[in-house]
């Protein structure tokens, strides 16, 4: 668990999603993060990772998504607006990578408004495709919109958000 003045970072738990959700409502409303139903929050709650203050409640999240052997979304990364400025995104950028790490990935990516952000910590745009041919293949099955619009197909085309593609490589 990583600390910081007034907060702490750890793994979610099912008692965390109905706040994950408030928290990313606003941004979901303003359509800087893609929507996700309750149930599917639920179901992706081992993904989460928050922040928590001394009063036990959760003032930002983000979520490590496997794709590939190799290849893992950072994604649903938000932060209260009364606590940005204060390193819970970069702590929490910085928890999902060690995750990343421990599970194996060698590369990270995100699609994201914050270009600047990501980019101060180690990820940088990326227009070309950097999947091999076969892992494409493979990925084009998946029903996963965020694989999707990774992916750049016509499904979501254009971007679904306007958003810049990040990548990052942990290796």
């Amino acid at each position: 668990m990583n600390t910081g003045e007034s907060w702490s970072i750890r793994r979610a738990k099912t008692s965390d999603i109905r706040a994950i959700g408030r928290l990313i409502e606003p941004l979901v409303e303003a359509r800087v993060l893609l929507g996700k139903d309750l149930v599917v929050l639920f179901e992706a709650v081992q993904e989460f990772t928050v922040a928590e203050n001394a009063a036990g409640d959760i003032v930002g999240c983000g979520a490590l998504h496997v794709f590939w052997e190799n290849l893992g979304e950072i994604r649903t990364l938000a932060v209260s607006p009364d606590h940005l400025g204060q390193g819970i995104g970069a702590a929490l950028v910085a928890s999902l990578e060690a995750q990343a790490r421990e599970l194996g990935l060698s590369m990270l990516f995100c699609l994201t408004f914050e270009v600047d952000f990501f980019q101060r910590h180690g990820f940088h745009v990326e227009e070309d495709q950097i999947l091999d041919p076969e892992v494409y293949v493979e990925l084009v099955r998946s029903p996963d919109e965020g694989v999707a619009e990774f992916l750049d197909l016509a499904r979501v085309k254009p971007n679904t958000l306007g958003n810049a593609r990040l990548v990052k490589d942990l290796s």
